[in-house]
């Protein structure tokens, strides 16, 4: 790793702003921020030549559990409930079973192939309670990769606990990560689901669900509640939704108008035989959308692949056309719209998370999502320092 006070990154194609336009200009990087865009030639003390080259955002992963890393490909054939559901699924299983050394050296591996393949952000849903966030960060130390670390704890899915109980387990959980994220409505309640989002709001850190992650949860919701899962969300005002592989109903048009964000993970949906996203009506409902790699144990957390496979996969359940900028944009300049931070956006003042990758098409889009394989990301830079 490179640590420089300042330096310029010239003659690189910049996918520039949030729109992530193309544009032939030069970047001065200080103290880890973009400091000036200019089609001038910076008096930096250090040069990056990027000619042949597309500068990129750095991507940001909007869903992993990479505490799953431990468990790679075991439990192909069962269903999702058998794989992962809380707290008896096959992964819970595992996790309990294994050492801390263990889990830490696995989610350590799988940070190293996040990077590997321009990874420089994740949001990692982390089970396990506070123990499980101080894994994570301890399997984090001395990375240059940031995780966004969402808790969650076992009282959550008590039906008998307190107010008082979760309220505790809840603020005490807010004071080691940076959210609350628990598994679905088929594992909390109303109660827990308002004091997650109450406290949330209080610290100003994030609370999210999955939800219509599969039909079956949907008509279980609806039979039970009237509502569906995402209704249920939306009312109690978790602001990231996490699937929404079967919207029904009025779903989209309410998210729509709530400006909520989705994180869609097609592979991970795919693999576990649940469907696919609507990847085109949630765009056509003007929702924003983060993609996610989701659970290791049948993922890797390669956004490249996933880029790909959310792509053409789309293309074809839509039957239409999908701008692959927009799949871009899932990766990198949404988030920013997501969270109002200046990450995975290049643009003045916004953190220096930025990839600079061997140009292989006309198209720049298409060059990352179809071309682009590990060798061809010539340098990640993270906060400023070039890795």
């Amino acid at each position: 790793m490179a640590i420089y006070m300042d330096f310029a990154i010239e003659n690189g194609l910049v996918l520039l702003g949030m729109d992530l336009i193309p544009t032939n200009v030069n970047l001065f990087i200080e103290n880890g921020l973009i400091k000036d865009i200019n089609t001038i030639s910076f008096d930096a003390s250090n040069t990056i030549d990027a000619n042949g080259c597309i500068v990129c955002p750095g991507f940001i992963n909007g869903h992993t559990h990479i505490g799953d890393a431990i468990a790679l490909d075991i439990g192909d054939g069962l269903n999702i409930d058998e794989v992962v559901k809380p707290p008896y699924g096959l992964k819970h299983k595992i996790l309990e079973s294994s050492s801390d050394e263990d889990i830490i050296s696995f989610m350590r591996g799988a940070m190293n192939s996040m990077l590997e393949t321009g990874t420089t952000t994740f949001i990692d849903y982390r089970e396990g309670g506070i123990n499980g966030v101080n894994l994570l960060k301890s399997a984090n130390a001395g990375l240059p990769i940031s995780p966004i670390i969402l808790g969650r704890d076992d009282i959550l899915i008590k039906n008998d606990a307190t107010e008082n109980e979760i309220k505790s387990a809840v603020k005490n959980l807010l004071m080691h990560c940076d959210g609350i994220a628990p598994s679905g409505f088929g594992e909390i309640n109303d109660l827990s689901a308002n004091i997650i989002v109450k406290e949330c709001r209080k610290q100003g850190k994030i609370s999210s669900i999955h939800v219509a992650e599969h039909l079956q949860t949907q008509t279980n919701s609806l039979e039970k509640t009237g509502l569906t899962e995402a209704q249920r969300a939306l009312k109690h005002g978790f602001e990231l939704l996490i699937h929404l592989t079967h919207p029904l109903n009025e779903d989209l048009n309410e998210i729509s108008k709530k400006q909520i964000t989705i994180t869609c993970c097609p592979r991970s949906n795919g693999a576990l035989s649940v469907g696919i996203p609507p990847i085109k009506d949630i765009l056509n409902h003007e929702i924003n959308i983060l993609l996610g790699t989701d659970n290791l144990m049948f993922n890797s957390p390669n956004l490249l692949d996933e880029m790909e496979y959310a792509l053409k996969v789309s293309k074809a359940t839509s039957q239409s056309y999908i701008s692959p900028k927009e799949i871009l944009k899932m990766c990198t300049t949404n988030f920013s719209k997501f969270s109002q931070r200046p990450i995975g956006v290049l643009e003045k003042n916004s953190l220096a998370d930025i990839l600079i990758i061997k140009q292989k098409s006309e198209n720049p889009y298409l060059s990352i999502i179809n071309r682009t394989k590990p060798k061809h990301i010539k340098y990640l830079i993270k906060k400023g320092n070039v890795i």
